[in-house]
């Protein structure tokens, strides 16, 4: 029989950056639902407290909420603290935060192109850099999941997509895994999710509403639809939990296939 245990979070505290919403939101709801004490982070306040109404409807599980600026250095270690101190401890971190903006590399804004690399990408080091050495000073087997993206390995085809900066940004933060993965051994596992494009508050307006419609533009993908953000729900809890303890520094796609065929 399957040894479900493994993926039991019960005890474990787990602090989720940019889980305000979209896939970070989800994260919170799956490991909270997985047995986890949970706190989100984000920049605002009103969408910290309406996410943890949400979750809160959606698995009746309260979670902490703590306002944090991840591109702030003293607001990382402001989280860290406050973290501590309401659950006791922190052994799940999970870096769900991140923007794109398009532009075509001819015509990417040079401010535009900092202003991701320091959400994408300096965030990510902050947040493992201060939480990755509380877990090593407090002998805590630990676990730190990035999220990255398949435009890390996979840039946009056929000249469009308007994704340069965005490619760069979750190509480094693909490196920041697995160089923090070395550094961190061996009790604090690092991995990545690298979702496709899914289908998110952030997508409404861009990606069409109607589930069938939005099957129809991943026709060519193995899974021939969009994802959803329910698709992370699954990595997310096998990477957090005792079911990954001999992963790190992978990448898990939750691609619908699209890294197989392109």
């Amino acid at each position: 029989m399957a040894n479900l245990s493994l993926f039991d979070l019960t005890g474990r505290c787990a602090v989720i950056i940019g889980g305000a919403g979209g896939l970070g939101q989800a994260i919170a709801e799956a490991l909270a639902e997985a047995g986890a004490l949970v706190m989100i982070a984000s920049r605002s306040v009103e969408s910290l407290r309406r996410a943890c109404q949400e979750i809160k409807k959606g698995t009746d599980h309260d979670v902490f909420y703590r306002p944090c600026d991840a591109t702030a250095e003293e607001d990382v270690v402001a989280l860290l603290d406050a973290a501590v101190s309401q659950m006791g401890k922190v052994d799940i971190l999970v870096n769900a935060q991140g923007i794109n903006k398009k532009h075509p590399g001819t015509e990417v804004p040079v401010a535009t192109f900092d202003e991701m690399m320091s959400a994408n990408v300096t965030s990510v080091m902050l947040a493992c850099k201060h939480f990755g050495k509380y877990m090593q000073d407090n002998d805590i087997h630990g676990k730190i999941i990035n999220l990255g993206s398949v435009r890390g390995i996979r840039a946009v085809g056929n000249g469009g997509g308007g994704n340069v900066a965005y490619c760069a940004s979750k190509g480094a933060v693909e490196m920041l895994t697995k160089a923090y993965a070395s550094e961190l051994r061996p009790n604090i596992q690092v991995n990545l999710i690298g979702p496709t494009v899914t289908y998110t508050p952030m997508m409404q307006g861009i990606l069409p509403d109607d589930p069938k419609e939005r099957a129809a533009k991943a026709s060519a993908l193995p899974a021939m639809r969009i994802g959803e953000v329910d698709d992370v729900k699954g990595p997310a809890i096998f990477l957090a939990s005792s079911a990954s303890d001999f992963i790190t520094g992978s990448s898990l796609y939750p691609d619908g296939g699209l890294t197989a065929i392109g």
